[in-house]
């Protein structure tokens, strides 16, 4: 019978784990950039080109897989005037509301994007949105990223946001959805679409969020102008004091332009 004395043992089991420590890191390795890739946290950014398609993040084709909008493609290719309006809202101030009264006077549908406080702390001003034609759509409970959130967590913070505009006003909120900040990953847009949702990024928006650094209304109406495009999605803010001021204006530019305005349930068709 062989003996092994301890500190053989000792060193055998030295190498032993040795060995199996380099062989865990290897494969730790090698299985990074695939998890790396998927939860990936990108911002939707667009190059804009005048009044033609803007130039789109690399991976939007792949995107259009997943039931993800950004522009109306088949009427920019046929040349139709088609402009749809939307709006990302957290909170309500005059301005939200003085927007909400020129596209009532203007008959303009817009698809709103909304968080919580708005929902709770201004029912009645939420309730407008439907009376009058417009879309209530998903932005998330609180505007967390939701980058690298599994899919039960993305379903119980859409489906938060859904049963607070249900338990406020008795309705059902819609089935489009707009990631915060257009932060978002590859899984993420994928778990949203298994979920139901449209997602609905933009093909214009400018820096009209921060009501303390408003650009000038002559500034930004021709921005907004000189970008706008055949089946743009125009990303605006309601409670921009800019915005509410120049919407009327907007509006009948882009009309003597030849625009008309359509809501995101005719998108494509």
């Amino acid at each position: 019978m062989l003996l092994v004395s301890k500190k053989e043992r000792y060193i055998c089991m030295k190498g032993f784990l040795k060995k199996f420590t380099v062989l865990f890191l290897i494969l730790s390795l090698l299985s990074v950039p695939l998890s790396a890739k998927a939860a990936e946290c990108k911002s939707w950014y667009i190059k804009r080109n005048g009044n033609k398609t803007p130039i789109f993040p690399a991976d939007a084709e792949e995107l259009k897989e997943y039931n993800c909008y950004f522009i109306d493609e088949k009427c920019a290719d046929l040349m139709e005037h088609r402009l749809y309006l939307t709006f990302d809202a957290g909170y309500s101030n005059e301005s939200f509301e003085k927007i909400l009264d020129i596209l009532k006077d203007e008959k303009v549908p817009a698809a709103f994007f909304l968080l919580d406080n708005i929902i709770l702390k201004n029912t009645d001003l939420v309730n407008r949105l439907e009376d009058e034609g417009h879309l209530v759509c998903n932005h998330t409970k609180n505007h967390k990223n939701l980058s690298f959130s599994s899919k039960q967590e993305i379903a119980e913070d859409l489906s938060a946001l859904e049963n607070i505009y249900r338990e406020q006003t008795g309705r059902e909120m819609t089935k489009y959805f707009r990631f915060p900040e257009g932060k978002y990953s590859l899984e993420a847009i994928k778990s949203v679409n298994e979920l139901g949702y449209t997602t609905v990024f933009w093909s214009f928006g400018y820096d009209d969020w921060d009501n303390s650094r408003q650009m000038s209304p002559e500034k930004a109406k021709m921005k907004i102008l000189e970008n706008t495009h055949d089946g743009a999605v125009i990303l605006l803010h309601p409670t921009s004091t800019t915005n509410a001021s120049i919407l009327r204006d907007l509006i009948h530019a882009w009309r003597d332009m030849g625009y008309e305005f359509y809501s995101l349930d005719d998108f494509g068709k």
